[in-house]
């Protein structure tokens, strides 16, 4: 049985989605508050999340920036009373899978959740995570605390490498036989053009670092809380 959360300070609202989706067969757990949900949200222990996007203490971008941020690829569906199509958009960027306006039938929200639900199952993971940086290979972006990164060609392939092997320490020549695919040339600065160049825009200053040079040996992409 899949276990839902439902963020929703309103009462009547909330009882209604409750409702309904225990009528699908779903087991779901309602949260009135913001900072409630988004401790559950981050707990780990739902199969979906129904979202709203005005919440008391922390409004919902907060807590699903605060979800994609920790890695979870948990499906989400926002609702709001919020309609205006950049409204929407906004909560879509922030990591959002789908958003419905207020009012809405209920039916229609279980049936969306279920698309979600199947659609999880059904596609192979295609959005890497280390701390608050994720990169999406299908769409191919990348997003640190849910500011866009532009990245080159290669710096994507070569962050994409760097996600992969997160908490492994990747010598030069394995780094560069992985993306460039020909006999590594220890005399050459290649390697430290293109990451020089990438880890400015994935480590900025204010932010935690995430590649990490070990001396004598190569470089390893850790989330910050591993470095303690």
């Amino acid at each position: 049985m899949p276990k839902i959360l439902a963020i929703e300070d309103d009462a009547t609202t909330g009882r209604e989605i409750v409702a309904e989706l225990e009528q699908h067969g779903f087991e779901v757990d309602w949260a009135a508050d913001g900072a409630e949900g988004q401790a559950r949200a981050l707990s780990g222990a739902y199969e979906a999340v129904i979202l709203d996007r005005l919440l008391p203490n922390v409004d919902g971008l907060a807590i699903v920036t605060a979800m994609r941020g920790a890695g979870f690829d948990t499906p989400v569906l926002m609702i709001s009373a919020l309609s205006d199509v950049d409204e929407r958009i906004r909560g879509l960027r922030a990591g959002g899978d789908d958003y419905m306006t207020k009012p809405f039938a209920s039916e229609e929200m279980a049936a969306r959740l279920e698309v979600l639900l199947r659609r999880r199952v059904a596609a192979p993971r295609s959005i890497l995570a280390v701390g608050d940086l994720e990169l999406d290979l299908y769409s191919r972006t990348a997003h640190r605390a849910g500011v866009e990164i532009k990245l080159m060609p290669t710096e994507f392939k070569l962050l994409e490498y760097l996600m992969k092997n997160s908490g492994q320490v990747l010598t030069r020549t394995m780094i560069f036989e992985a993306i460039w695919g020909y006999h590594f040339d220890p005399g050459t600065n290649l390697i430290d053009v293109h990451l020089g160049r990438m880890r400015r825009k994935i480590d900025p200053p204010g932010l935690p670092p995430l590649i990490h040079t070990i001396r004598g040996a190569g470089y390893e992409m850790r989330a910050p809380d591993m470095t303690s």
